[in-house]
């Protein structure tokens, strides 16, 4: 997104004390949909405000009004200091290193932070949680880095980085994706620059918001990329003359696994009435028990299909939280508490990179088999044109491999280390911020290795001409040949790749099949 312009778009997204909806996340963060502040969230917010003012003239400390941060908690701040204290933690917190974070990803995070400030259990004026709104709407993107959050208490730096450039300080990228200084980009927006109140400099640092973000947004691309790995297998099962009866309902219903059956059903939709597939039904078919890479398709795509469900149920229980530290309660008390931990969302997204690196893995091999005419069931050696001369997709499935074996390295989870920060204060903490910039890799991964999949069983299919595969796995073909030819003497493959990635990303080689099949869930 860095140097792009950056379209708003249509539907206003109201932020109020409820959760927000996963597709609300997504429009505000990729398509740049308006924002507004619900009057409930406002009436609220005021209220819980009142309690922080009243609080914060009193001699009693209070952590996070009247007092230092962490391991600092332990000095009472003076009236005439606690601007410079609000202040202070912003600048210091925003410590961030390494590359550019996507701007999806600040966005979500904007957006996050907005909607636990709108539940009025942050204690900040109705004013700041405005502000933040504004930034949103102007299409200002705070400059936030890779590196810098342990994930607790929450995503620190990152927030750091957004409340940095809240108060005018710090760079962000326009709405045309220009550098900028916060200062100017807010000016010409039309935005003053937030004088922080007691508390609100932590209120604005204080949650799982980029973590949180980045799993929502893994979310949404996950679901589209297990269906076009269904696609993808069916492709391949078709290709190799492989079997479906494996996929029949009866069978799938032995073991009641939701994503399973979702994922044969998807399989039967695809190859119905497939010439390669009748072509080879006789009496006389030897093809009883293939590959487990194709026999399996269901139970791992499905198990995969499973985990995402798990790991929705997780986000939409964090989407419903006001994460913060201390937090304002109705009845006016101030609380300390844990829920900055990002454990539930640490270990959610680790848990998802691990299927996603193993139906990539299972891709691979499929891949594979269509390469290997050992394998293949009369397939040219590489589906080369003129084998030794032409090495056809040989390295296409290298590609492939070496995408899958980095997969299968960032399937470690890093929520099972923690480094203890803030003089021991700190002295356990999720490492959620680094599971979901792993996630992010593996999901673009696993797009790849889908891609390359399609790509190679789409030649395959060509080359089992005169016979036609099934409509619905030929409109994906048909899709395909709009931006990548068919079969022949070998020629530039990088481009070829990268334009069968974009179509599994957007979704149109999914969309290709539905058009046969109907809605593949």
């Amino acid at each position: 997104m860095v140097g792009m312009s950056f379209g708003m778009g249509d539907t206003n997204i109201e932020v109020g004390p409820e959760p927000l909806a996963f597709d609300q996340v997504v429009a505000v963060a990729r398509d740049g949909a308006p924002v507004t502040l619900t009057g409930d969230a406002l009436k609220g917010m005021a209220a819980t405000r009142s309690h922080i003012d009243e609080l914060s003239a009193r001699p009693t400390p209070v952590y996070g009004v009247s007092t230092g941060f962490g391991a600092l908690a332990t000095r009472h701040i003076a009236p005439e200091l606690r601007a410079k204290l609000q202040l202070n933690i912003v600048r210091s917190h925003a410590a961030g290193s390494g590359p550019e974070v996507e701007r999806e990803v600040v966005r979500a995070m904007m957006l996050l932070r907005l909607r636990t400030l709108a539940s009025g259990r942050t204690g900040v004026r109705p004013a700041t949680a405005q502000a933040l709104a504004a930034l949103l709407n102007a299409g200002i993107t705070p400059i936030v880095h890779e590196h810098g959050s342990l994930g607790c208490s929450g995503d620190l730096a990152p927030l750091a980085h957004v409340a940095l450039a809240l108060i005018g300080e710090g760079m962000v990228r326009d709405a045309q994706g220009e550098l900028r200084p916060a200062a100017d980009a807010l000016a010409e927006a039309g935005i003053s620059p937030v004088a922080l109140g007691e508390k609100e400099g932590l209120a604005l640092l204080n949650g799982t918001d980029g973590m949180l973000g980045m799993l929502v947004l893994a979310i949404r691309d996950l679901h589209r990329l297990l269906t076009a790995a269904d696609v993808a297998a069916a492709m391949t099962v078709e290709a190799l003359l492989g079997t479906d009866r494996v996929f029949a309902a009866d069978l799938q219903d032995l073991r009641p696994h939701p994503g399973q059956a979702v994922s044969a059903a998807n399989l039967r939709a695809l190859l119905d009435d497939s010439e390669i597939m009748e072509s080879h039904r006789g009496p006389d078919c030897t093809r009883v028990q293939d590959a487990y890479s194709l026999r399996c398709s269901p139970q791992v795509h499905g198990a995969a299909r499973d985990t995402l469900a798990h790991a929705e149920l997780v986000a939409s229980r964090e989407l419903a939280s006001a994460v913060d530290n201390p937090v304002v309660l109705p009845d006016g008390r101030v609380e300390s508490n844990g829920n900055f931990h990002g454990a539930p969302v640490a270990y959610v997204l680790d848990f998802l990179a691990i299927p996603s690196a193993d139906v990539a893995s299972m891709s691979e091999r499929r891949t594979d088999r269509m390469l290997d005419k050992a394998r293949s069931f009369g397939l040219p050696p590489f589906l080369a044109d003129d084998p030794g001369v032409d090495s056809g997709h040989m390295i296409a499935q290298y590609t492939q491999a070496a995408i899958v074996s980095e997969l299968k390295r960032l399937a470690a989870p890093a929520s099972a280390d923690s480094i203890p920060s803030s003089a021991m204060q700190e002295d356990h903490v999720s490492m959620g911020w680094n599971s979901a910039r792993k996630l992010r890799r593996v999901v673009d991964g696993l797009a790849q290795v889908v891609a390359v999949e399609i790509l190679t069983a789409a030649r395959a299919l060509d080359l089992r001409t005169p016979l036609r595969p099934g409509p619905a796995t030929g409109a994906v073909v048909a899709r395909l040949r709009e931006r990548v030819p068919g079969p022949g003497p070998d020629r530039y493959l990088a481009p070829e790749i990268a334009a069968a990635t974009e179509l599994v990303r957007d979704g149109a080689i999914v969309a290709a099949a539905e058009t046969v099949t109907g809605p593949l869930s």
